[in-house]
């Protein structure tokens, strides 16, 4: 896989997790901050390390298997493992601007 190619991918890759919403926050997973890691090896595989807001997120199911269906859909990709870690732990700070703008944070 060329730099080009992975580049792309994990381009996309940061694409489609903006659409992914918990369904109790209306801000997409990537700007609330719970990615942390996105990794693309020269075999395709994905691995992407994300938190969540609360260790017991109800929503948790919902957020790993939505980003998995999504990024799996991604010409390029062989496979997707999504690690759910919570080191270091999120908060508040780790959002985009946008996103404290759109909560009103800011």
């Amino acid at each position: 896989m060329t730099p080009e190619e992975r580049l792309k991918i994990e381009e996309r890759a940061v694409t489609l997790l903006k659409t992914v919403y918990d369904p109790e926050i209306p801000v997409d997973i990537y700007n609330l901050g719970l990615i942390y890691k996105i990794d693309l090896d020269d075999d395709g595989n994905l691995t992407v390390d994300m938190t969540l807001t609360a260790p017991n997120c109800p929503a948790a199911d919902f957020l790993v298997e939505d980003s998995r269906i999504k990024l799996e859909s991604i010409d390029g990709v062989k496979s997707v493992n999504i690690n759910i870690v919570f080191e270091p732990e999120w908060n508040k700070d780790m959002m985009s601007e946008e996103a404290k703008l759109d909560l009103g944070f800011l």
